[in-house]
């Protein structure tokens, strides 16, 4: 009985290591998505991609207690399916959205998400949202609004498909939230990682394309190392608070900036440095009020 008390314990710095090390590893997975989507159609990356994950989350049913059938037993699968096809067309866009702009401008926009989660919490969940947030909120999206630079009034339809990523990422984390409300977490990993594959499948074999032997060195790494994230990441919030950690989060940005320096050779333009911090600031402020409201 100790042990297993000490295993749940709030382990902040060990929970904060894992966290960054998780972001470490989706910058690459970025990196790598970007290189390869580049090359090839976006279908067909992420479709290989969720092959590995769907095999992955079928192989820890299989060796849970109940198996398959307890790991898929759910009386909501119109919205575990959902979940499933939103998030792969979110990772879909946010791939594509690397290909037109970069991962420092496009992650610079995505990590607007926890604001459009403060924001979306009430009609989804029917949670309360003071003033304060609504505040930091709009900051935040001022932040967004300076990162895109609209000009004329217009904005750069390149510029929006980021924008459409978190808001798509965001509505999956809320509808995560409000299925957990019947379902366990391991039920919704289920379904999240089959009915993914399963309907990328239809997409991705229609746009097959040939792959050289090196981007199949770097397909596996991809698969590998999205399978190695999760684990982190649910590591991660098993040993510490999700409070206490997910401002570590943002350090995805960090790596990211510097793999697009280095490798891409992108550049931080004022505009997102300075519409980053914003949203970096506004979103550890929601986070923070989350924290104290809990």
């Amino acid at each position: 009985m100790t042990r297993a008390v000490t295993a749940q314990s709030n382990n902040v710095p060990a929970g904060i290591a894992l966290m960054i090390a998780a972001t470490i590893v989706f910058a690459l997975q970025d990196g790598i998505s970007r290189h390869l989507a580049g090359s090839y159609n976006t279908w067909m990356v992420v479709m290989i991609r969720y092959w590995f994950f769907a095999a992955f989350v079928l192989s820890v049913a299989a060796r849970a207690p109940g198996g398959l059938r307890a790991a898929a037993r759910t009386e909501q699968p119109l919205l575990q399916a959902f979940r499933g096809v939103l998030l792969a067309g979110e990772i879909c866009v946010a791939v594509y959205g690397f290909t037109l702009l970069g991962l420092i401008d496009s992650l610079a926009v995505f990590i607007c998400y926890p604001l459009l989660v403060a924001a979306l919490s009430g009609p989804v969940l029917g949670e309360s949202v003071g003033w304060r947030r609504w505040a930091a909120i709009g900051v935040g999206f001022v932040g967004v609004l300076i990162i895109l630079r609209p000009s004329g009034g217009v904005f750069d339809p390149a510029a929006v498909v980021p924008l459409v990523s978190a808001f798509m990422f965001a509505l999956y984390g809320l509808l995560t939230r409000y299925a957990a409300r019947r379902d366990s977490t391991a039920t919704s990993f289920f379904w999240t990682g089959v009915v993914g594959a399963a309907f990328l499948t239809g997409f991705g074999l229609y746009h097959w394309q040939p792959m050289t032997a090196p981007d199949w060195g770097w397909m596996v790494l991809l698969c590998v190392s999205g399978a190695f994230g999760h684990w982190l990441l649910i590591r991660c919030y098993e040993v510490a608070e999700a409070s206490a950690v997910q401002p570590f989060a943002y350090f995805h940005l960090v790596w990211a900036a510097i793999l697009g320096i280095t490798v891409f050779g992108e550049t931080i333009r004022l505009n997102v440095a300075l519409g980053a911090a914003l949203v970096v600031g506004a979103g550890l402020f929601t986070l923070w009020r989350e924290r104290r409201k809990g």
